[in-house]
């Protein structure tokens, strides 16, 4: 299995077919999709014929895939997986950060140590330019991890949904991390913060 990069604690890597089984448990649980789908049950036709072709897809800007696998790096566990996809297949510029984990991995700071290395690889290594994050408004766990890695609060927006949601009338978040600002925040005088990236 290709590594994309690793943390302290994380390993990202690209899905394989063989995840469909991680991605049923993880997707199947009512407190992970609260925010996605209000909370309704996974099925397998669902992992296997749209789930996965997302999480499998290349992106020909970087060269590599959007979606990534996140293991314990001690263990090997599944924890769920991060999103860093280019908006524009064909450019690196602006990318979305999101990211799906496990309960058990909830409250441990994985989500942050995670979104922190993949915006500091996309500054540094992939030729991103903006990094930007949605969320439900109501959705307050994200929207800290979200600060915490760094990204400000952009706009509140309301959309067109297909199904809706508890707390969806609240409308949703955007957040944003330029790779200038993120650049001037690590020069030495400039503003030190938890979202500070190692």
């Amino acid at each position: 299995m290709r590594t994309f990069l690793e943390t302290g604690r994380l390993v990202l890597r690209a899905f394989t077919e063989d995840d469909t089984d991680h991605l049923l448990a993880l997707d199947d649980d009512p407190e992970v999709m609260r925010f996605i789908n209000g909370g309704r049950p996974a099925s397998r036709e669902t992992i296997r014929t749209r789930t996965l072709p997302r999480l499998l897809h290349d992106h020909p800007c970087f060269g590599t895939r959007g979606y990534w696998a996140a293991e314990e790096r001690a263990n090997g566990a599944f924890l769920g997986w991060f999103e860093f996809r280019p908006l524009d297949d064909h450019s690196p510029r602006v990318v979305e950060l999101g990211y799906r984990l496990n309960r058990a991995a909830w409250g441990a700071g994985h989500a942050t140590e995670g979104a922190r290395a993949l915006i500091r690889k996309g500054f540094t290594e992939l030729g991103v330019e903006r990094v930007t994050a949605n969320t439900m408004a109501v959705n307050t766990r994200s929207r800290r991890v979200m600060e915490k890695a760094g990204l400000s609060y952009v706009r509140s927006f309301t959309g067109e949904w297909p199904e809706t949601i508890d707390g969806s009338e609240h409308g949703e978040v955007e957040y944003e991390l330029t790779r200038a600002e993120w650049e001037r925040r690590r020069r030495p005088g400039g503003t030190v913060s938890p979202s500070r990236v190692r």
